[in-house]
């Protein structure tokens, strides 16, 4: 008999199996340890050269513009840094005069700091990024506990074959209503963009029959919310790679995973600010909606297009409410009504906290980007189709704590429902 204190082999051999599974399960987490977020400022056709030279040469993460393509005069350029590269970045850019700034002095301590690590005092937490998993059972829970105002519908599944459910909310009528398509996490590591899908969602079940606004808009209208629509790409984020981005399809013959899903819709598809490297984040795909994900929305979109008034994406970021075009600089036909309708809408949000946000047209307002979804629901003929990249301008970037999650949702919310009541009032 063995005394305590004392181990069996076998005991031995489970404590070193635990060590060795949890060992696997870090080393299948990207770290990112010593790597920095720098923001170049090109003000010379000479620097924009250098600049896509250098992030063409070594490895960089491209968090706003989105390619080294999109590189221009007087746009700030975001990079991820690896640590390997460091020393060689900073000669490179003091020695051709380029000016620069560190906007994440260490990414892996920004990724840890994300979180504010109070535990949640109910199942689900609106100010906290819920992982899929979470996510999926809230979906579940929140359409039978409000069946009165919320269904749900399976659009299809993504590429590792998990459902994709759109939650209808609307007060319930014998005919057919007018709506509004919303979606969240069509970029995997945009996070505050599903948290605000899930706040949306909450406030609208929570203030109908006491905000007028509200009740009045799901009297009249539906609203369909996708709350993640790149779910393999956002769960990928959360177990394995925080910064990826594309979707995690798959094809025969190339080592590269996925595709940019907001550079595959057929909207001037691959002509400009796209890639046709499988390997490249806006990698635009081997075709128009050859990502399940984009044709399911697509398909579901098309098929109710007669009822459809407005398209809303949510990303981040850059506090920006863009609308078409992107694919091109020409203007859209409805251009001065879009605008009005995005100034009003900034405004709006402007007025709880204070937030600047910038309203124009894609291409002219940031760069030119092809297979956009917004431009795709516009020439579908939704008039008033809009892209929301919420905060920061850049202190964060992808990684805004939790602490700022209540606030950006409050803020995006005010905008939100005021695109709605303009798209209510003009039904007709």
């Amino acid at each position: 008999m063995l005394s305590s204190g004392e181990f069996s082999l076998t005991d031995k051999m489970r404590v070193l199996l635990l060590l060795g599974l949890v060992a696997f399960a870090l080393a299948d987490i990207t770290r990112f340890e010593g790597e920095k977020v720098f923001r170049l400022k090109p003000v010379l056709e000479e620097h924009v050269t250098l600049i896509k030279q250098l992030t063409e040469s070594i490895e960089v993460d491209f968090w706003s513009p989105e390619s080294s393509e999109l590189v221009n005069v007087d746009i700030d350029v975001d990079i991820r840094v690896p640590a390997m590269y460091l020393d060689m970045v900073s000669t490179f850019l003091q020695q051709n005069d380029i000016d620069h700034e560190i906007l994440i002095e260490d990414l892996q301590s920004a990724v840890d700091g994300q979180a504010n690590n109070k535990p949640s005092p109910r199942a689900h937490s609106y100010t906290k990024y819920n992982n899929w998993d979470n996510v999926q059972s809230w979906i579940a829970s929140v359409s039978s506990s409000n069946s009165d105002l919320i269904s749900k519908q399976v659009i299809g599944n993504t590429y590792e074959g998990r459902p994709m459910t759109v939650l209808k909310i609307g007060k319930k009528s014998s005919s057919t209503k007018p709506a509004i398509f919303m979606d969240c996490g069509i970029h995997a590591r945009e996070w505050i963009s599903p948290a605000f899908c899930q706040w949306f969602v909450k406030e609208a079940l929570s203030t109908y029959g006491s905000d007028s606004q509200m009740t009045s808009l799901l009297d009249q209208m539906d609203v369909f919310v996708l709350p993640v629509f790149n779910i393999d790409g956002y769960d990928y984020t959360h177990k394995s790679n925080r910064m990826w981005r594309k979707t995690r399809s798959r094809k025969s013959g190339s080592s590269c995973t996925g595709a940019d899903p907001n550079r595959n819709f057929n909207a001037g598809w691959c002509k400009i600010g796209a890639s046709n490297n499988p390997c490249s984040d806006t990698f635009c795909g081997y075709k128009p909606e050859s990502e399940i994900e984009v044709k399911n929305v697509a398909d579901f979109i098309r098929r109710n297009k007669s009822v459809i008034k407005a398209y809303l994406t949510i990303h981040s970021y850059s506090q920006l409410l863009l609308f078409p075009y992107s694919y091109t600089y020409a203007l859209a036909a409805d251009h001065s009504e879009l605008l009005k309708v995005a100034e009003g809408a900034s405004a709006a949000l402007r007025r709880l906290y204070g937030t600047r946000y910038t309203s124009g047209p894609g291409a002219a307002t940031i760069y030119p980007a092809a297979g956009g979804s917004d431009d795709w629901a516009y020439d579908l003929g939704v008039k008033y189709s809009f892209t929301f990249e919420l905060r920061d301008t850049g202190r964060y970037g992808f990684l805004l704590p939790e602490s700022q999650i209540k606030p950006t949702c409050e803020e995006t919310m005010l905008a939100v429902k005021y695109i709605a009541a303009y798209v209510q009032k003009n039904l007709y």
